[in-house]
């Protein structure tokens, strides 16, 4: 009798400790007559099972992506542009703009006039040049522009006169 009364004090006891959840499978067995007598379990059968477990997945570093900038030259040497055409996409100066090229906020190369596109590189500095060569040539200064058409004037009037 006194066996029955201690493990039903454990298994109390057990109970109060062993929150409900906290193991897979608690059974605690009441003694039967073979048990006391030393049967197939021994006198006290308390048999706890193992905590249902999920093993750590680790961490990774993976498995994120970020959208594509889309940088690089848009226009290589020798294509024709148009004013406002994109000539090249960079995060900094890696390509400086030269003659009819201007810059953006981000850096963007684009033209200001329509030609054909010419990349420079000095060869002092390693600096890169982007050009755009205006359809028609390179404009005149408007000071020298009023020199050119005195020159004219000049060339017809020497042809009429000799």
């Amino acid at each position: 009798m006194a066996l029955v009364a201690a493990e039903s004090t454990i298994g109390s006891l057990l109970r109060r400790l062993v929150t409900p959840g906290a193991c897979s499978s608690l059974r605690i067995s009441n003694p039967r007559a073979s048990d006391v007598a030393g049967g197939e379990a021994g006198g006290f059968s308390l048999l706890l099972r193992r905590w249902a477990t999920k093993k750590a997945g680790g961490s990774t570093q993976n498995g994120r992506d970020s959208l594509p900038k889309n940088l690089g030259v848009k226009k290589y040497g020798g294509q024709k542009v148009i004013p406002g055409n994109i000539i090249v996409r960079q995060r900094g100066t890696r390509f400086h703009p030269g003659n009819f090229v201007d810059m953006g906020r981000d850096h963007t190369l684009f033209a200001l006039a329509a030609g054909q596109v010419r990349f420079e590189k000095n060869s002092h500095t390693g600096r890169k040049w982007v050009h755009v060569d205006p359809e028609g040539g390179m404009p005149i200064h408007p000071v020298y522009q009023n020199m050119k058409t005195e020159a004219k004037e000049t060339a017809t009037l020497e042809n009429m006169a000799g």
